[in-house]
């Protein structure tokens, strides 16, 4: 059967799995009358409540006679990652771009990864019918965006449809007749290229994404480069340096079936298979038979920029609802994730029970911690912090550089533009993108962006929209003002009173309710004022047998401000952690007793 390999790139919430499902209903993969959840390749819990797609997926439909293996990819900038391991299993790629929107930090950063591999693109300019759709306007831009990716002639001379994959269609004018989506398969199976392998050579399979299933164990997916493949048969795996890792038999081969990978009893040079069998195997590593002495080469993974420290939860609230508490557990769990996400990288510290986990971003490690929390581990976290360079010309410190692409309302362009600048942000680009919308672009430190979501979204009174991308690195820009108010930290342990609470509120925002947990050194609010603030949160009103006077105080308690993971992770200074477990999420002080504390501000400031 006559295959091809085609991938779905786009920025964030431009449509990729949304056309996915589509392509899925049209080719007869799904029933008129089955029942599937909206967004079908979006399997994983987090990735139907955020609404995002976080891992990449593979699926597979047939049309005319022809095999159409589809992988859905990640479109925020932190599971980056996931995208450029993916792009060596195809042969052409579909870029999506947002009819009102246009390209993006992300299209940009996805469609140079594809270009620089040589694949052949399909532009699809998709929501043309939302009514600030500008279809035109947007494939020009498309144009000019492959033009400064350095793109060859034959990449800009790029086939363009124009679509709605909400409703369905896909026609080579924007008015053009809305029927179904016939005109991108016969497009995907006319100008992607069949797969360039070796039908005939011995087995070799580049392995590009790694899963652990309970009934398989490691599954290994990626593209047969050359050979055919039978189950049972015993194969090696190679490293990137090209020593034998281990041998092992193939004990289960998966092909894609549309939503199904079903076991096949062969598979040949060009398709996307899965492999269980191995325990030493990881992404990256070749796959070959036992013959074959060379690896295949992999394309290093762009480094990471943003680091954590991951430690055992030592409050006094710990091990109350998480059972997997200790630092092996923690340790085992890292490494098992850093195995098949390839973009994290874990180092162990010099603290008794501390990891550094480095990634690309916020949203990545918030989504790994949320992961591990909802698995029963109990945690404490501290600030994230970028990883500098050193330059070995000059010696001078590097940090990392994102590029900031802000749609704003004309009116909120000042506040956003004045706070971006005292971070060290540059102005790069400021336009009118239609609306009564600016368009803003910036280049800005990557520490500078740390907490700055929140604001920004105060700022903008919740409609801006804010897109970053990893730039470079370059000079270190300077010191940047952090966090201007102080917290409230309570100085007792036991369960909160409301009267105590009531009396707090005018020193500031609280974090907490009345009745709930606290102990000393937790961070239970944010101080008016730019220091810390030691309160007894406990404190009940005195009762006597006197008859008051007056009528008694009624106790009107403000909801207490919430803090989810992400905004806590902003939120903390260098002195504080997020303690994480199952069911809370709570901000407390590194040293939990005050006297300590002092000392080491002391410590600090000397």
């Amino acid at each position: 059967m006559d295959l091809r390999n085609v991938a779905i790139i786009a920025h964030v919430d431009h449509g990729k799995t949304t056309l996915v499902d589509c392509l899925l209903r049209q080719s007869g993969n799904i029933r008129d009358n089955q029942r599937v959840a909206e967004r079908a390749m979006d399997s994983n819990d987090q990735e139907r409540e955020r609404g995002i797609t976080i891992l990449a997926k593979c699926t597979s439909v047939e049309w005319k006679g022809v095999r159409i293996n589809i992988v859905d990819t990640p479109g925020h900038a932190d599971f980056g990652g996931e995208v450029e391991r993916i792009l060596s299993m195809v042969d052409g790629v579909v870029v999506l771009v947002d009819a009102a929107e246009g390209p993006m930090p992300q299209t940009k950063f996805v469609v140079g990864k594809a270009l620089s591999l040589g694949l052949r693109p399909i532009v699809l300019v998709n929501k043309v019918d939302k009514p600030e759709a500008r279809a035109h306007e947007v494939h020009d831009e498309t144009f000019d965006l492959f033009s400064a990716l350095d793109a060859n002639e034959e990449q800009l001379d790029f086939p363009i449809l124009f679509s709605s994959a909400k409703e369905g269609w896909a026609a080579s004018e924007p008015d053009g007749e809305r029927t179904d989506m016939t005109p991108l398969f016969d497009l995907i199976v006319e100008y992607v290229p069949a797969p360039s392998v070796v039908i005939n050579g011995k087995f070799q399979m580049l392995a590009t994404i790694l899963e652990a299933d309970p009934y398989l164990g490691r599954v290994l997916t990626g593209r047969i480069e050359s050979g055919t493949i039978n189950s049972n048969t015993t194969i090696k795996a190679l490293s990137r340096e090209g020593t034998e890792l281990e041998q092992a038999r193939v004990t289960k081969l998966l092909a894609f079936r549309g939503l199904e990978r079903v076991p096949v009893g062969s598979a040949s040079a060009g398709d996307i298979v899965a492999i269980a069998g191995f325990k030493e195997a990881t992404v990256a590593d070749t796959l070959c038979d036992l013959a074959v002495e060379a690896p295949i080469a992999a394309d290093p993974i762009d480094p990471p920029t943003l680091a954590m420290t991951f430690a055992v939860n030592d409050s006094p609230l710990a091990g109350r609802e998480g059972d997997k508490v200790t630092s092996r557990m923690i340790r085992d769990r890292l490494m098992r994730e850093a195995e098949g996400n390839v973009a994290l990288k874990i180092t162990e510290t010099p603290d008794q029970g501390a990891f550094e986990v480095s990634g690309r971003g916020e949203l990545q490690l918030a989504v790994l911690i949320e992961e591990m929390r909802r698995e029963g581990y109990e945690l404490s976290i501290s600030r994230p912090r970028v990883l500098f360079q050193k330059d070995e010309e000059t010696g001078k410190t590097m940090e990392p550089i994102e590029e900031i692409v802000i749609d704003v309302d004309e009116e909120f362009s000042g506040p956003v533009v004045e706070k971006l600048g005292a971070r060290r942000g540059e102005l790069i680009e400021m336009r009118p993108s239609g609306g009564g919308k600016q368009r803003l672009v910036f280049h800005a430190p990557t520490r500078s962006l740390i907490g700055y979501h929140g604001e920004f979204m105060t700022d903008t009174r919740g409609t801006g929209v804010l897109n970053r991308l990893f730039h470079g690195y370059a000079p270190y820009r300077g010191d940047i003002e952090g966090r201007r108010v102080g917290t409230i930290v309570s100085r007792e342990t036991g369960k909160t009173v409301p009267y105590a609470l009531w009396n707090l509120e005018e020193r500031g925002a609280l974090f907490i309710g009345p009745g709930e947990p606290v102990y000393c050194g937790m961070v239970i609010g944010e101080h008016n004022k730019g220091d810390d603030l030691d309160v007894n949160p406990l404190k009940a009103k005195q009762l006597t047998n006197f008859r008051a006077s007056g009528k008694e105080d009624s106790v009107d308690l403000t909801p207490p401000q919430r803090k989810t993971l992400e905004k806590a992770l902003a939120y903390i200074e260098d002195d504080e952690l997020v303690e994480v477990t199952p069911h809370s999420i709570r901000l407390r002080k590194r040293y939990l007793d005050p006297h300590e504390r002092k000392r080491a501000s002391k410590s600090a400031v000397a």
